[in-house]
């Protein structure tokens, strides 16, 4: 896993340096919406995972490459995300604090001298800068404990519109491939078993490139 992590930065940097020296490079505040979903491996049948919705907020940089449209962008994020699961009918939130690192290639098309559309797609890194303990056994029903993961590892697809050059409203789905938590169970043959939690967040940004 080390190894393609490391490939698949080496092949964004490479096409990132490689743009022309009169590549559009462009930086901006950037800020939206996460709606985030949990998936459950190993777990009960009665426990759950819910949509919870946080937010992100920080700053972008952009490269374009004029005529062939390609480009790239970085950004340096504050992610706020919240797992949300049921047991017994009871619920419980976690609300999780990652600074995040979304590195993306785009493809741009010009509609006009007033909008373009683009496709983007890349790797995300992600450190929790919060509380990695989430204790719920013995609360209104829960029956584990979990272990947040101190860095997770995900990948993004999205698109998007820029109008005016200036203003970007963009989908994206952060797709998580580490897992973002895990607890140990009892399995039913009294066996020891590892429980494991994972994030995909959709996200609806604005951005405001300077």
């Amino acid at each position: 896993m080390k190894k393609n992590v490391l490939s698949i930065v080496v092949l964004v940097a490479t096409l990132t340096f490689a743009m022309p020296a009169q590549a559009q490079f462009q930086f901006g505040i950037k800020a939206g919406l996460n709606v985030n979903s949990v998936s459950l491996k190993n777990m009960q049948s009665n426990i759950d995972g819910k949509n919870r919705t946080g937010f992100f907020a920080g700053v972008t940089a952009d490269f374009t490459a004029p005529l062939i449209g390609i480009g790239a962008d970085v950004s340096l994020l504050y992610n706020n995300k919240i797992i949300g699961l049921t047991e017994n009918g009871q619920k419980a939130n976690k609300t999780l604090h990652y600074v995040a690192l979304p590195i993306n290639v785009k493809y741009t098309i010009g509609l006009s001298n007033l909008a373009s559309v683009y496709l983007a797609t890349g790797p995300q890194f992600a450190w929790n800068v919060g509380d990695r303990n989430w204790k719920l056994s013995n609360y209104q029903g829960f029956t584990e404990d979990w272990e947040l993961k101190k860095s997770e590892f995900s990948w993004n697809v999205g698109a998007g519109v820029t109008a005016l050059n200036h203003i970007r409203i963009g989908y994206n789905y952060n797709i998580g491939i580490g897992k973002t938590a895990e607890t140990t169970l009892i399995g039913t043959a009294g066996n020891t078993v590892k429980g494991k939690l994972k994030n995909n967040t959709h996200q609806i940004s604005l951005t405001y490139l300077f």
